[in-house]
């Protein structure tokens, strides 16, 4: 554990983003899943507004920092990817 009073202060603000954090990720995690088995159903608007919801939910966590924006926008291209294959 840190002694000094600043480094205390640093380990609890990063315990406190890491669990912001985890929640994001653990949403991008299960939102990504949904898409996928939406494709896997075969169900065509469906995914389109599952997929619209994911790219909105990754660009955020890019934008606040949790993920980087290069892997939101490869993200984001594998799953678009993944949905218009189905589709055609």
């Amino acid at each position: 554990m840190a002694n000094h009073k600043s480094a205390i202060k640093r380990a609890r603000q990063n315990e406190i983003r890491r669990l912001r954090n985890k929640g994001s990720k653990t949403r991008i995690k299960s939102i990504v899943k949904d898409v996928r088995s939406s494709v896997q159903e075969a169900s065509g608007e469906e995914t389109l507004v599952k997929l619209t919801i994911a790219q909105s939910v990754i660009d955020k966590a890019a934008k606040q920092g949790v993920i980087h924006k290069r892997t939101a926008a490869r993200k984001i291209s594998r799953l678009t990817k993944h949905a218009n294959s189905a589709s055609a």
